[in-house]
């Protein structure tokens, strides 16, 4: 049975499945038996447009198609209003088989969440399940993606500290868009020292390797 890891982001746009995308090709460059897991996915047509087959194409893996994700809704909207849209809600028992599934196949395996942290995956009269629920059932701790502009610092702080009111891990945080300079060299500094967690890496616009040795990233996922 593999080890996995969570990847949240503090908003929407921060990154999140582009960095997702660069763990899951350090690992299987590096020689890790590596793969991607993501529970519900909004605003594609099919897996191949989606984040999980941008993740697919850009780490170089085989992994099929079908084990990407468990659910798939066109609308581009939060999953718990496209799973409503379109008559298909969430069931959290599937997503745990379906990431076990992985976990079984895979040595290391990345989690990739929907939206932010607080982000509804399921929300009607049968149940009611936030992206932190999902988190917990399958026992991972996480990762942080964060801009590394302007806002960053309260952005990553923000989050992190929800996390761990929610006493759920954090490995790190992983800045994107990182292009140094006095600003975000003190972003990065000033959120390691408020959040209390390391800075894992600072990727640059358009890179496409993260800065950080695989031995080191693959510490970071946990059974």
């Amino acid at each position: 049975m593999g080890k996995g890891l969570f990847v949240t982001g503090t908003g929407t746009d921060t990154g999140k499945t582009y960095i997702a995308a660069l763990m899951v090709k350090k690992l299987y460059e590096a020689g890790y038996h590596a793969g991607y897991y993501k529970a519900a996915l909004s605003g594609a047509a099919s897996i191949e447009e989606s984040d999980a087959g941008y993740v697919k194409r850009i780490a170089g893996i085989s992994q099929p198609d079908d084990t990407l994700l468990s659910y798939l809704y066109e609308s581009a909207v939060s999953p718990h209003l496209a799973s409503r849209l379109e008559g298909n809600p969430v069931d959290i028992e599937k997503v745990k088989r379906d990431y076990l599934r992985v976990r079984e196949e895979y040595d290391y395996v990345t989690v990739e969440g929907s939206g932010g942290i607080v982000c509804p995956i399921r929300w009607d009269e049968g149940q009611k399940i936030l992206l932190e629920d999902i988190i917990k059932l399958l026992g991972l701790s996480a990762v942080i993606a964060a801009d590394a502009g302007l806002g960053s610092i309260n952005a990553a702080v923000l989050t992190a500290e929800y996390i761990k009111s929610r006493n759920i891990g954090i490995k790190g945080v992983i800045l994107n868009r990182y292009h140094g300079g006095t600003m975000q060299e003190d972003n990065a500094e000033m959120i390691e020292k408020l959040t209390g967690v390391p800075v894992l890496a600072k990727v640059e616009e358009g890179g496409r390797e993260l800065d950080i040795a695989p031995e080191t990233l693959a510490c970071c996922y946990g059974s």
